[in-house]
């Protein structure tokens, strides 16, 4: 049992303590939330969650020793077949207090104390989400570079395919050129084969 605090006890004597907190340890796992006042529950929860703690190891020593505390063997039967597998979890803090507020006659403080049944969340298993997340993002901007490095080279290549094109245009003229200049030989060929002719006949006549 843990270390009573300073002050007066519960009840008329240790003994009469100790069997106050085995009741309402008793009642608290039976009923998952009972109401009592802010003195007892603070007396009540180390006792409650060191119970809770040997019905976690779940062995015969374990359950002889709540059986020590807890007399009800249907009590304990429940601690360790329903109340342990959920809590198997948590680390610690298996139960919780709530204010109520204060009593009417002797105006004393009322809270209610009740078992910590919901799951663990698990914080680490989100913290290795995310770092496997961040690896799964950089091949996506490596995927991008990649596109951006592509788009380059295919302005590149259109700029090579611009400046290629006048080339290939000149060519081109060039062989108009002498196209055309091979057109006008045969021409004036013929404009001095006629004049040759014309001048024939005149010399024939003389």
């Amino acid at each position: 049992m843990p270390t009573p605090t300073k002050g007066p006890r519960l009840g008329g004597g240790p003994a009469h303590e100790r069997l106050m907190l085995a009741n309402l340890a008793a009642a608290l796992f039976t009923h998952k939330s009972i109401k009592t006042t802010e003195t007892k529950a603070k007396r009540l929860r180390p006792v409650a969650e060191r119970l809770i703690t040997f019905a976690k190891r779940g062995d015969l020593h374990a359950r002889r020793r709540v059986l020590a505390v807890i007399g009800d063997k249907t009590v304990v039967h429940e601690l360790f077949t329903q109340i342990a597998p959920l809590v198997a979890d948590r680390d610690g803090g298996y139960t919780r207090i709530t204010k109520l507020g204060f009593r009417k006659g002797d105006n004393a403080s009322m809270v209610q104390i009740e078992l910590v049944l919901e799951p663990v969340n698990a914080k680490p298993k989100a913290k290795v989400s995310t770092k496997a997340a961040k690896p799964a993002a950089a091949p996506v901007e490596d995927v991008v570079v990649e596109d951006v490095v592509a788009e380059d080279g295919a302005d590149s290549s259109a700029e090579s395919v611009v400046e290629e094109t006048p080339v290939a245009e000149s060519d081109a003229a060039e062989v108009a050129a002498e196209a055309s200049e091979a057109d006008a030989a045969p021409a004036a060929e013929d404009v001095s084969a006629a004049d040759a002719s014309t001048d024939a006949p005149a010399e024939d006549k003389k």
